[in-house]
């Protein structure tokens, strides 16, 4: 008699420690979720925070903006010549219409008050050696943008 007394105590006390072990179990995995979420969440915050927007209407509205940095404006290039550095083959002697935002990209830098030789050389070379059929068209925008400035 004591002898299942004590098997029925030892497989009482497996089976509380079973179910003791089996929570601990539930409880860390929902602790693990939640701090993978949380941690989620703030690396999806840090990566918006810190990727810069590479679409060229956002990067246009930096060019356009009259206060923008030297280091804005450069950012602001080095992301074009990044992302959008290719210009569509002309259509036989025209050029591309896509071309003309390109254009305005010239003209708005040489234009702009922050603007130095240095950026617009940087981005008129990186530009015509990406698009060498569009040399002239770049020159020519380049020099429209440096004659409109003014005295």
């Amino acid at each position: 008699m004591e002898l299942t007394l004590l098997i029925k105590s030892v497989v009482g006390l497996v089976f509380i420690l079973g179910i003791l072990v089996f929570l601990l179990v539930i409880s860390s995995r929902h602790k693990k979720a939640k701090l993978l979420l949380r941690s989620e969440n703030s690396e999806e915050k840090t990566a918006q925070i810190a990727r810069p927007q590479t679409d060229m209407p956002a990067l246009l509205a930096i060019l356009r903006n009259k206060k923008s940095s030297s280091k804005e404006l450069t950012d602001a290039l080095d992301l074009v010549l990044q992302f959008h550095n290719t210009i569509h083959p002309k259509l036989g002697s025209r050029t591309h219409p896509d071309f003309d935002v390109y254009k305005e990209i010239l003209f708005t830098i040489c234009r702009h008050p922050n603007t130095n030789k240095d950026i617009i050389l940087n981005f008129d070379r990186a530009l015509e050696k990406k698009n060498p059929e569009y040399k002239i068209e770049i020159n020519e925008a380049i020099t429209k943008g440096l004659n409109s400035r003014g005295a």
